[in-house]
C-alpha cells in the first residue's frame, strides 16, 4: 500500500466522527494497540525533543525500508505516534522524503492539539525525516 493510500484510509476513518471526543477515543485506541517499545530502547537518544511528553522513536533499516517503532508516556500523543508509524513505516526513504503528510490537516489534527503538542508532532515528523535522511545518504555512501 502507498503512503497516499494509507493516509486516504486514515482520512475515512476519522470522517465517520464528527465529533472530537470520538475521534479522541480513536486516537487513544490506536495508541493502546500500538506494540510497546522495548524498554532498552527508551533510551536519552531516542527521545523526540520538543514534545511536552515523553516520545521515543526508533528506525530500523533493511533492504531499503525504513521501519519506526516508537511510544509515548502519554495517551494521546501514543495515538499520533501511532498514525506517523502506520504511514511512513514501512517504506523506502525516498518515499518518506517525497510524501505530503496531508492527512494531518485533512483530519483536522493540528487545529485540534494544544501548541506544544503540535510542536510535538512536527518534532515527530522531523525526527522521522532526518532517520530517511540519514539511510538514503548510507545508501548513496
Amino acid at each position: 500500500m502507498t503512503i497516499n493510500e494509507i493516509q486516504d484510509n486514515i482520512i475515512d476513518d476519522f470522517s465517520s466522527f464528527d465529533d472530537w471526543m470520538d475521534k479522541y477515543a480513536l486516537l487513544i485506541e490506536l495508541g493502546n494497540a500500538l506494540e510497546p517499545l522495548d524498554e532498552k530502547s527508551k533510551t536519552p537518544d531516542n527521545i523526540i525533543t520538543g514534545c511536552q511528553s515523553k516520545v521515543w522513536l526508533e528506525a530500523d533499516y533493511k533492504d531499503g525500508i525504513v521501519y519506526f517503532k516508537g511510544e509515548s508516556d502519554a495517551v494521546i500523543v501514543k495515538g499520533i505516534v501511532s498514525l506517523l508509524i502506520k504511514v511512513l513505516s514501512g517504506h523506502t526513504p525516498e518515499e518518506i522524503l517525497d510524501t505530503d503528510l496531508y492527512f494531518i490537516d485533512e483530519i483536522g489534527l493540528k487545529e485540534h492539539l494544544s501548541p506544544t503538542r503540535s510542536n510535538g508532532l512536527l518534532s515527530m515528523v522531523k525526527q522521522m525525516r532526518l532517520y530517511a535522511m540519514a539511510f538514503k545518504a548510507k545508501d548513496n555512501m
